[in-house]
Order: structure tokens, then C-alpha cells, then sequence
């Protein structure tokens, strides 16, 4: 019998009336293990008039009820982590141990979300003029549609729904449809939490459900995480309706290596950051800018280490790398690494061809090492979401900014060195968003903002942290009089009256 994946509306399955389901597959076996079922027009105008409805309750719960929520919200992600990693492995593909560590980074944010009534504490000025005070405080801003990307489908649905819902606002979660299984997974613990119904709710679709929750007047605000094409067409269209948007794109970080790194951590930090879940990730590192005289060592260390990263299903012992999402992804990633080849690059680790023996069905590609690229190469020019790990030799500090920050993306960038000066240089004058100091993958803990430059970002709210709770709230300023008895009103704007 075939496993349909349905919506969640006030707080339960709902079916909805769907004509049209896409399969979703097995990336270690390319087996197919169930339908996902697409929203109808209808089904999109009920999930939203819930929202809608329940934004007018939940918006004046008290921040202690919420609060407490958030915590036994918590407590279930701890308890149910495992079964958790257990769903992204078989629909995503990323080993399990690196799917409790997407957990754990979600975790993070619903316990920063926990401490919303610090957060959301306003300003007061007393006295302001004789006998006024002044005060401020932020507001939910309504209903907030999320729409997430396959290569988190824990990870960034945590970073967008716990802020938002702590701050008051109803949350409608349309999930990718690749591996939709977590955020149906999510919905459930937030049941279970005492989660109001309709506070809640997940649609699944494509484009013409993402359409509707884009131009939709019941819809307040917008969070995205995904491609920048996308990106841009989500923030153009939503606040052309009069939207929020959060639009968080595409990614090509770069990490410079100089001369005085420590070369075997190094190696270590680069090869992690490039092969870990397969690449796919938008703070992955596939760039080392590295001195050229240190190259040639690194390079033969890089090839090493690369040659002895474990590749199979997420869920044998001992694998390192999973799977790519899909034959379409590995195709395209394959091509990326013929044209670097045709370009004049070499493949100095070649995982074109890897075949797990057992899962030959599976879309699986080796970690693989290019040498002797330049920027221009069309290798460089895109985000491979891709094992891949590309080498561009540079003279120096100044060089390897320069070629970071002539990218078109600017997500993240990192720099290897013992030098205190260099690496204050490098994290004034890159143009990104994220900047690692020895760390490969910078990505800020969940009290400060995760978010790019340039391509990366579009608009200028970052997420989750202090900006994402400034997103989902908007401020309000109350001035106020309490006069011991009638008198003459002034229709000054300023003057005697207020002195």
C-alpha cells in the first residue's frame, strides 16, 4: 500500500481534495517510498483561513503560557531526536549522525525562542513632558508562511517557526517536496507540546501553492531559504503584495589557506566542510584560496585525507557521506566537474564513477579534489551543492579577498592562519555575511542573526537570533497623558503644553 504524506490543519492530518502527487524516493537505493500529496487551491485558502482564525487567539496568549510551551517543545525534540534523524536519513539521505546534528542546531533556536519575554521587552521614558510618558513595545506581525529547502528539512523549519510562534504569531510551514516527512514529523511535536491548533499548520505543493501563499491577503510575512533565482522572485512578489520577506539564497564560500595555517587541521577543517552531507549544504566550503607556497603540500594532503572519506547509506556504521537528493542533482554535479575538467582544471580525486556496492540504484558521487582552478571557470560560477572541493592557487591575503569578493555570493568565507593581524584583515575587509577564524563553516549560534551579502541575501533581514525576532514583531509606540482634570488642549505640535 502506498504511503501518501498528507497536510496538517488544525492540529491533525488533513487529506485536503488532491488531484496530483509526486513521488518522494530513497536517495541510497532510488527506491520509491511514498506520494506527496499537493495542495489544491481549496486546500491552501483552509489552511490559511485557520491560521488566520487562530492568529487572533494565540496573539493574546500570555508569554508565560507560550513560554512553557516552548519548553515542553523542546523536551520532545530532545526525546524524539533520534526518530528524527531517522526520517531525513531515509527521504534526505545524510548519515544519522549528522542528521542529530541538524537537530541539535534547531534545538538551539527554540531555546533561544524560549526566552521571548526578555526579548520582547520594550522601552519606557517617564516624563517625557510634564506629565506624559512614552513607552514602546513590539507586536506579531499575523500569519507566517515558511518555506523551506530540502537539504535542512529539520534545521530550517527550527530556525523560522519557534521565533516566530514565541513572538505570537501562527506559523504555516510548506516543506520541500523531496523530503517532506520531518516537517509532518514537526507538526506533531508541537501537537503534542500543547500547541494550540491552527498555530501550526503545513501545506505541501509546488510553485502554485507557493503562489498563493506569496500573493495571499491573509498572509503577513515570508521566510525562504533556497535558491537565489527563487529567492528573488519570492521577495519581488511578496512585498509587492504587501509582505515581510526573508529571502535567504544560493552560497559559494570560499575558505583562504595562508602559508602560516597549521596545515593538518587544515586539511581536516576543508575536508569536513566540502564532503559533509555530500556537499549539500549552503555553508558548505568547496573553495580553498590557497598560498601558493604552501600549495603543492596542502594539495597532496587534501588528496589524502579526500581518498579515505567513507561513502554508502546513511544509515550503515562508518559512513562519512551520504548520497546526493536526487539522479537530477547528480547530473547536474557531474557536469559542473566535466566542465572544470574541459576547462583546463584537474581532477585530482575523481568521484564521477563511485558505485556503492549493494546501492548501485542510489544517487551516490565520490569526494572529488580540482586543482588549477581560476574564478572564471563555470565550475566556480556556481554553488555545485556537490562533494566537490575546488583549488584556487593565490599569492596572498590580499589576492584571496580580492577573488572572495569579487564572487557574486556572499554567504560565508573563512580564513586559515596563526596570524592575528591577518585574520583581523580578512574579516573587515571580506564582503560576507558569516566569517570563520579556523572554523570551515561559520554558521553563528542561535543569539546572533545567520544570514549573506550580495546574492546570498535578498533584502535585508537575517534570521532566527535577534533580527528574526525584529521580522516576525513589529513596533509600537504608545504616548500617554492621564490628566488630574479637564483643562485647555494645545494644537501646538510643540510648545507650552508639553514643557
Amino acid at each position: 500500500m502506498t504511503t501518501i504524506t498528507t497536510h496538517w490543519l488544525d492540529g491533525q492530518p488533513y487529506e485536503g481534495n488532491h488531484v496530483t502527487t509526486s513521488p518522494i524516493h530513497d536517495p541510497a537505493t532510488g527506491g520509491f517510498v511514498g506520494e506527496l500529496a499537493h495542495a489544491t487551491p481549496e486546500d491552501v485558502e483552509a489552511i490559511i483561513a485557520s491560521s488566520r482564525k487562530a492568529s487572533e487567539n494565540w496573539s493574546q496568549v500570555s508569554l508565560a503560557k507560550r513560554t512553557a510551551i516552548l519548553f515542553r517543545f523542546r523536551e520532545l525534540l530532545v526525546e524524539h531526536t533520534d526518530a528524527l534523524a531517522e526520517i531525513v536519513t531515509r527521504e534526505h539521505g545524510k548519515v544519522l549522525w549528522d542528521a542529530k546534528g541538524e537537530v541539535a542546531r534547531g534545538l538551539e533556536v527554540v531555546e533561544f525562542a524560549c526566552g521571548i519575554p526578555q526579548l520582547l521587552k520594550g522601552e519606557f521614558s517617564e516624563q517625557a513632558a510634564t506629565g506624559i510618558d512614552v513607552y514602546s513595545f513590539r507586536q506579531p506581525v499575523g500569519v507566517v508562511a515558511g518555506i523551506t529547502p530540502f537539504n535542512f528539512p529539520v534545521m530550517i523549519p527550527l530556525w523560522m517557526s519557534p521565533v516566530a510562534i514565541a513572538a505570537g504569531n501562527t506559523f504555516i510551514l510548506k516543506p520541500p517536496g523531496r523530503d517532506p516527512g520531518a516537517g509532518m514529523f514537526l507538526a506533531e511535536l508541537w501537537k503534542m507540546a500543547g500547541l494550540p491548533d491552527g498555530v501550526f499548520n503545513v501545506v505541501h505543493g509546488d510553485r502554485e501553492v507557493i503562489g498563493r501563499l506569496l500573493t495571499h491577503p491573509d498572509v503577513d510575512a515570508i521566510s525562504f531559504v533556497g535558491s537565489t533565482s527563487t529567492a528573488k522572485i519570492i521577495f519581488e512578489t511578496g512585498t509587492r503584495h504587501g509582505k515581510r520577506v526573508q529571502a535567504l539564497g544560493a552560497a559559494k564560500n570560499h575558505g583562504l589557506v595562508l602559508a602560516d595555517a597549521d596545515l593538518d587541521s587544515t586539511v581536516e577543517n576543508l575536508v569536513a566542510a566540502a564532503y559533509g552531507a555530500a556537499g549539500e549544504r549552503c555553508m558548505a566550503l568547496p573553495v580553498a584560496l590557497v598560498q601558493e607556497d604552501i600549495a603543492d603540500e596542502l594539495v597532496a594532503k587534501l588528496v589524502a585525507k579526500a581518498a579515505q572519506v567513507k561513502v554508502g547509506p546513511g544509515t550503515s556504521a562508518g559512513v562519512d557521506m551520504g548520497p546526493v537528493i536526487s539522479e537530477q542533482a547528480k547530473a547536474r554535479i557531474t557536469g559542473l566537474i566535466d566542465s572544470a575538467e574541459a576547462e583546463g582544471a584537474e581532477i585530482l580525486v575523481d568521484g564521477r564513477n563511485l558505485v556503492v556496492e549493494g546501492y548501485e540504484g542510489g544517487y551516490f558521487l565520490g569526494p572529488t579534489v580540482v586543482d588549477k582552478v581560476s574564478p572564471e571557470m563555470t565550475i566556480n560560477q556556481h554553488e555545485v551543492f556537490g562533494p566537490t572541493l575546488e583549488i584556487i592557487r593565490v599569492a596572498g591575503l590580499e589576492e584571496g579577498i580580492e577573488i572572495i569578493n569579487r564572487n557574486r555570493y556572499g554567504n560565508g568565507a573563512a580564513i586559515f592562519t596563526s596570524s592575528g593581524e591577518s585574520a583581523r584583515t580578512f574579516q573587515r575587509a571580506v564582503q560576507v555575511g558569516m566569517v570563520g577564524v579556523n572554523v570551515p563553516i561559520p554558521v553563528p549560534v542561535a543569539w546572533h542573526s545567520f544570514g549573506g551579502w550580495k546574492d546570498s541575501m535578498i533584502g535585508e533581514s537575517h534570521i532566527y537570533g535577534p533580527e528574526g525576532v525584529n521580522f516576525y514583531t513589529r513596533g509600537k509606540v504608545v504616548t500617554q497623558r492621564w490628566p488630574r482634570q479637564s483643562g485647555k488642549v494645545s494644537f501646538h505640535f510643540s510648545g507650552d503644553a508639553q514643557k
